[in-house]
Formats: structure tokens, C-alpha cells, sequence
């Protein structure tokens, strides 16, 4: 049986995934709403209750709302792996720098599939098709694809990130449990 304190650490572990993933979102989202504003008022279904071109509050709502729910689904799983069983804790503060390094990790898979999108686009190796071809105006059809590339490329490394930090959350428990077990002193020898 949990105690309290058990499920109080849980619960921060699930809030730092959350708040991470949102200020991830919203600076991801900042950069990319500059970058091409038709990717979230032509590809993107309305978000506010009026029309809005302007980027920062395009990056700020799309950065919220699409991204909390990454947060539960990254944090609910590490809270259990970081919390559950006989083997030492992790509590919110262990995980604060393995997410950040997930972020960081995330933000450069983005950047560099944003300059691959960028790339494959000049050279007219992908372009836009069909419905939205024709919504977004020919100039933007690149800065498109730019957005495209890295908000694929964060979801993707989101996802495979995810999982490595179960495995580290796991690891590291399980090598901290028998460095612990190693260090106890071995019973008398029967005589």
C-alpha cells in the first residue's frame, strides 16, 4: 500500500512532466509560428474563438494544448517506474535534469529535421499536395514543410525519449538497489 508521501511524489513527478512538456511546447511553437503562421491557421483547425494571425498567441495556445496531455502521458508512466516497488525512489527532483536532457534531445531533433524539411523542400523532393497545396500560398509552401519536419520529428522524439527514460528511471533504480545490496555485510559462516 502507498503511503502520502508516496503518491505526493508521484504527483510532482506527473506536474514537472507536464510543465516541461507545455514550456516546450510553447517555445517549440513560438519558433515555429514565426517560421510559417498557415501552419496553424490553414493546417491546424481553429484554436481560439476568433481568427488570429498573430504568431505569439498561435505559439502560446497551440504550445498549451497540444502538448499538456504529452506531459500526462510521459509523466504518469515515469512516476511509476520512478515510484513503485522495493528498490530506492526517484522522486521530482532526480527527474528534473533526465527531462530536461529529453527536451533538449527533442529540440535538436526538431531543428535539424526543420533544416532536412528545409532542405528536401528547395530541392523539390517534398512539397505540399492536394487541398492544402492549394490553401497555402505558393511562398510559404517550404516554410510549410520546415514546421512539418520538426513538429513530426518532436513527436517522434518524444515518444522513443520517453521510453529511454523509463529504461534509465528503471536502471538506475535497479543498479542503486544492488550497489546497496553488494555493501551489506554477509552473514557469519556456520561453524
Amino acid at each position: 500500500m502507498w503511503h502520502m508521501a508516496n503518491w505526493l511524489q508521484a504527483l510532482k513527478i506527473v506536474l514537472v512532466a507536464v510543465v516541461a512538456a507545455i514550456l516546450y511546447g510553447i517555445i517549440h511553437d513560438q519558433i515555429t509560428a514565426r517560421i510559417c503562421v498557415e501552419y496553424f491557421t490553414i493546417g491546424h483547425p481553429p484554436l481560439f474563438t476568433f481568427e488570429t494571425q498573430d504568431p505569439s498567441l498561435l505559439g502560446l495556445g497551440w504550445g498549451i494544448v497540444a502538448t499538456w496531455w504529452v506531459g500526462v502521458l510521459l509523466g504518469v508512466p515515469a512516476a511509476a517506474v520512478a515510484r513503485i516497488g522495493s528498490w530506492p525512489k526517484r522522486d521530482a527532483c532526480w527527474l528534473l535534469r533526465p527531462i530536461a536532457v529529453l527536451m533538449a534531445v527533442s529540440a535538436c531533433g526538431a531543428i535539424l529535421a526543420g533544416l532536412a524539411g528545409w532542405w528536401l523542400a528547395i530541392q523539390k523532393l517534398v512539397f505540399l499536395v492536394g487541398p492544402i497545396a492549394d490553401a497555402v500560398p505558393p511562398e510559404k509552401h517550404v516554410a510549410f514543410l520546415i514546421d512539418g519536419f520538426a513538429h513530426t520529428a518532436s513527436s517522434g522524439f518524444g515518444f522513443v525519449g520517453g521510453l529511454v527514460l523509463m529504461a534509465y528511471i528503471f536502471h538506475s533504480r535497479q543498479k542503486e538497489a544492488a550497489g546497496a545490496k553488494a555493501q551489506l555485510p554477509s552473514p557469519p559462516a556456520a561453524s
